[in-house]
């Protein structure tokens, strides 16, 4: 997994790196250059086969490049938490056992097409890092576990954009949705769906 990451990140910074031949691309599209965006929506943490919904919130900064008209690829890196942190907490045999999730950091790449030159439809791939607090409480109310640090991780997801500022705009606004899924090496999960508002710097 790690080699795949590796391999789509190395195709993304390229992508961003051949920017000014792309820039000669005429096209009237504005999906190529740095973007920033706020992200908002529903998060789902699971652990210990429960779960929690709850709102989250983060952020995301790329680079995308624009290949023969229609592919949009580049590097993004990302910011997401819930809303107060997640906490899952289950019984255990002699107590409770809790898992809380709070931020997490993602980097990898997106690619996707163009429909339109406003329309673009997209996934993407990465690597996370969780921070993670996991306890265990026995049934009298003492402490028996604690372990609070870094789980690390891949992340899948995909969605869709549209651009409502002209391709001449000097800072095109843009709206989208997505969903991502981030798998933890401690077999901890995240899901969520988020809506999205940004602007690109040309």
């Amino acid at each position: 997994m790690r080699k795949i990451i590796f391999t789509a990140l190395t195709l993304g910074f390229a992508a961003a790196v051949a920017q000014p031949a792309l820039a000669q691309d005429k096209s009237p599209t504005s999906f190529r250059g740095f973007r920033l965006e706020g992200n908002v929506g529903g998060d789902r943490f699971q652990s210990q086969g429960v779960h929690r919904d709850k709102l989250g919130y983060g952020g995301t900064i790329g680079f995308d490049g624009v290949i023969n008209d229609k592919i949009v690829i580049g590097p993004e890196a990302s910011f997401w938490r819930a809303n107060n942190w997640t906490e899952n907490c289950t019984a255990a045999t002699g107590g409770t056992v809790c898992h809380k999730s709070f931020e997490e950091f993602g980097v990898g790449v997106r690619a996707g097409v163009l429909l339109t030159p406003q329309f673009l439809v997209f996934g993407k791939g990465g690597y996370v890092v969780n921070d993670q607090r996991k306890s265990l409480t026995s049934s009298t109310g003492q402490q028996v576990f604690y372990n609070h640090g870094n789980t690390t991780g891949y992340q899948l997801g995909g969605g869709v954009e549209y651009t409502l500022s002209n391709s001449d705009a000097k800072l095109p606004v843009y709206i989208g949705a997505q969903y991502v899924y981030s798998q933890y090496s401690d077999n901890t999960s995240r899901q969520r769906v988020m809506g999205t508002i940004g602007i690109r710097f040309k």
